[in-house]
């Protein structure tokens, strides 16, 4: 039987071969096409040179962060898609420590100055953070944990990319 964590946030990679507009964002009803293209020329010592590792590294790091939150509250930033002149990136709001909010928006860091593979360094440089409009869900700390867990296990366990 399969567990259902009730957190509608899914990172999946589409069917298409490509760099660009490879993968998908799905955040409660918003949809984003990402580009896989700087997971892919990552050359830090925890790259892989698999996108399912290199997936599941993100949204390890993703759980990470989101864990860190748990009991205290805080804010953390969850890049999603890399681009030229800007990155894409969850926030994730806690004021008590056990809920969240999950808000999908933007920043002018470049993503040629991060390495996906350990973007916990650059997290905090981002001060200019716009959300997109109707782009979030609420949800606990626990279940957004645990649904990223999940997601990033089938990134790992996937062998045809």
């Amino acid at each position: 039987m399969q567990v259902t964590i009730p957190v509608p946030l899914r990172f999946e990679r589409l069917t298409k071969k490509g760099d660009h507009k490879d993968l998908w964002l799905r955040l409660g009803s918003y949809r984003h096409a990402c580009d896989s293209y700087y997971l892919a020329i990552d050359e830090s010592p925890t790259a892989s040179r698999h996108l399912g590792a290199s997936l599941a590294r993100l949204l390890e790091q993703w759980k990470n962060q989101v864990d860190e939150l748990k009991g205290t509250g805080g804010t953390a930033y969850l890049p999603y898609d890399f681009s030229d002149q800007c990155t894409a990136w969850l926030r994730v709001t806690s004021t008590d420590g056990s809920t969240a909010e999950v808000h999908a928006g933007w920043s002018l860091v470049e993503a040629w100055g991060i390495e996906p593979s350990n973007y916990a360094a650059t997290a905090p440089e981002i001060k200019d953070f716009d959300p997109i409009a109707n782009a979030r869900i609420e949800c606990s700390l626990e279940d957004l944990s645990q649904c990223i867990a999940m997601n990033a296990k089938a990134h790992a366990a996937s062998r045809h990319y």
